[in-house]
């Protein structure tokens, strides 16, 4: 996986609630088993008008070249429905590094940290202070450290902390999964067991 140790981009609002995982990734798009190719069904069904990517749906937030960036912020309780990974896939391979939100659901929040992708959980006041500055100013732009945990936004006065589990930090900060951190405990694993052997 990318480390991640900070980010400084502009941002994409989806003012929607409940986004569950089979409209960020449709259930028909999920024969493939490895991640990549993802990103280009994202929202799928809410980009494009009858499944045709010729006709893209003009109002939808991804088709405006206005919003860009590597940070998505979306409305409470993102991810909810099936437990689905590939959700976590598509969000990564169209480019997105966090998202967002007031909320998500646990399923999701856990196959984001483990696929290199922030899941930022804020106040419901601190998202709207958000949504609306994007409205006002596409150009917006989040800080984001996670060694500090911190979210800085400063036109908007905003410098907030933000809780992550101690592990899926120390991982997201070395691009690691849980093999990889396995792999570099090896050696101690190694000690260990030799320590306990009795002749």
């Amino acid at each position: 996986m990318q480390k991640f140790n900070t980010l400084q981009s502009t941002a994409v609002p989806l003012a929607i609630e409940d986004v569950d995982t089979d409209q960020i990734i449709p259930a028909r798009f999920l024969k493939a088993t490895s991640r990549e190719g993802f990103g280009e069904n994202l929202f799928r069904d809410w980009r494009f008008h009858n499944d045709n990517p010729h006709n893209p749906v003009t109002d939808f937030v991804l088709n405006h070249s206005i919003y860009k960036g590597e940070i998505l912020v979306a409305g409470k309780n993102f991810g909810c429905g099936s437990s689905r990974e590939h959700a976590a896939w598509a969000l990564v391979d169209y480019g997105f590094r966090v998202v967002i939100s007031s909320f998500f659901a646990d399923i999701f929040k856990g196959n984001a940290l483990n696929n290199g992708l922030l899941p930022l959980q804020v106040s419901p006041d601190l998202l709207h202070r958000i949504f609306t500055g994007l409205e006002t100013h596409p150009d917006l732009l989040l800080d984001i450290d996670l060694e500090a945990q911190t979210l800085t936004i400063p036109s908007l006065e905003v410098k907030e902390t933000f809780q992550i589990d101690p592990y899926k930090k120390m991982c997201l900060i070395k691009g690691y999964d849980d093999i990889d951190f396995l792999l570099e405990m090896r050696p101690n694993i190694e000690a260990f067991e030799k320590s306990q052997i009795r002749f």
